[in-house]
């Protein structure tokens, strides 16, 4: 199992800070929809409390949950690359506090301040990065045959 990797082990202070700083607290009760797959990309979240179900549409079948997201963990990346479209959906899965970021704004700064952006997109990166393996791997423990879900 890959271990989370969250604002606080990614960003430096500094970064942390200025990010925070457009911070807005959210809740949300559970079996609430942040998002759906192919809808725009406009904001993202940091889980303070509670749980957030991602999932996978998959012709023919329900959506498929690839992961569950809890504190200090990024909600979205599709956000940060164009063309700002939800690659995956959202659910709640029980009562949850985040923290919620106007996309647009964290563009603006990571455009106008290099240092910043590089750090943003580095972060943001690697959470694209451990969500698709996570993805890759529970679609093939829900529909390969036997075994095919191990990871070299």
């Amino acid at each position: 199992m890959i271990s989370a990797i969250t604002m606080n082990t990614a960003l430096e202070p500094a970064h942390r800070e200025a990010l925070m700083r457009l911070a807005r607290p959210v809740s949300f009760g559970a079996g609430t929809r942040l998002f759906e797959e192919g809808g725009r990309a406009d904001r993202f979240w940091i889980v303070r409390t509670g749980t957030v179900a991602l999932h996978m549409r998959v012709p023919g079948r329900r959506p498929a949950v690839v992961e569950s997201l809890g504190p200090d963990q990024l909600v979205g990346w599709s956000w940060h690359f164009p063309p700002h479209l939800w690659h995956l959906g959202a659910e709640t899965t029980s009562p949850v506090r985040a923290w919620e970021f106007d996309a647009e704004t964290v563009r603006t700064m990571c455009a106008e301040d290099a240092e910043f952006g590089r750090s943003i997109a580095v972060w943001v990166g690697r959470v694209a990065a451990q969500r698709l393996h996570a993805t890759r791997v529970r679609l093939l423990d829900l529909y390969a045959p036997y075994g095919s879900g191990d990871v070299l």
